[in-house]
């Protein structure tokens, strides 16, 4: 198992929008997100002083090949019709990986 934490800004504007969204995750959605091995998977809202608000994603990965999974989770039509529905709420940060939507974060501290 790894884990795995990422952020993204969201637009204020958009708060509550994504916080309902989240409160109804379609079940397609969190089906999908079960076949391609992520477990115990959290979103968090905070506001950064005066940087405005970001979203921390914590989530255990149990497969074999994480790029394979993650593939099959964007190419699958209902996951995609979500994230047409999350992403207009989310500002990406300008330092993340060219490709990636949300940015990875470097684990420093873990206690089992």
């Amino acid at each position: 198992m790894k884990r795995y934490g990422s952020v993204i800004g969201l637009s204020e504007d958009k708060i509550e929008e994504y916080k309902s969204l989240h409160q109804a995750v379609w079940p397609d959605v969190l089906k999908r997100i079960e076949q391609c091995n992520i477990r115990n998977y959290s979103i968090y809202l905070h506001k950064l002083d005066q940087a405005g608000y970001f979203l921390f994603s914590y989530f255990e990965y149990t497969g074999e090949n994480f790029a394979e999974d993650m593939a099959q989770m964007a190419e699958d039509p209902v996951t995609q019709k979500w994230w047409a529905l999350c992403e207009p709420c989310q500002v990406p940060l300008k330092n993340k990986a060219e490709g990636d939507w949300w940015a990875n974060m470097t684990e420093v501290f873990h206690h089992p």
